[in-house]
């Protein structure tokens, strides 16, 4: 059964200076959210393929949403996280049902690449919870200036009954980065790692 959407939000994050110096270029990210029915809140339920299955629906229409807000062609994002907040009806294991089987595969298709493990955060709480949703790099997840999190919140959801789904796309690395390690120039983003 497809997901059951109450609510979708889009949070557009745009920095243009850091420590009272200009950016080279803004540095957009973007988290597209959708607050879904949980069809097993309030139960114990041993297969969760529904939720596997509306996690792959929702990877497809998050993406969708966060590319037009950043308003770049999938190729061009940089790096990618998503995470879940599940309502105090259901249980952690409904977002992994929701984040990890099959929500990759239509954000990779979206990006156009992406070899990356897609990082991940889930917990539950109640209306208004904050969740960071972590950043890698979508191609190479040692490129260290891609280390981040951007902070989704929506002040009425998760419902009991409800899951909040959160995509985070990225269309650069954090503002000014200088600790070293792996760049972007330096990557060869094949294997997910370098």
């Amino acid at each position: 059964m497809p997901a059951i959407i109450r609510k979708l939000s889009t949070i557009l994050d745009e920095t243009h200076r850091e420590m009272g110096r200009d950016l080279a270029r803004p540095i957009r990210r973007v988290v597209a959210c959708a607050v879904i029915e949980n069809p097993f809140a309030g139960r114990y339920v041993e297969d969760l393929s529904e939720l596997v299955a509306q996690g792959e629906e929702l990877g497809a229409l998050l993406a969708a949403r966060a590319i037009a807000a950043l308003g770049i062609p999938g190729g061009q994002v940089e790096s990618f996280g998503k995470a879940a907040i599940v309502g105090e009806g259901g249980e952690l294991e409904h977002a992994a049902a929701l984040l990890h089987p099959k929500m990759g595969a239509p954000v990779r298709a979206a990006l156009g690449k992406g070899p990356a493990l897609i990082p991940s955060a889930k917990k539950s709480g109640g209306p208004g919870t904050g969740i960071d949703v972590p950043l890698g790099h979508k191609d190479a997840a040692l490129v260290r200036s891609h280390f981040d999190a951007i902070e989704a919140r929506l002040p009425d959801a998760p419902r009991a009954n409800e899951i909040l789904v959160c995509l985070a796309l990225t269309d650069g690395g954090r503002p000014s980065p200088r600790i070293g390690g792996l760049t972007t120039a330096e990557m060869i983003g094949q294997d997910g790692l370098r």
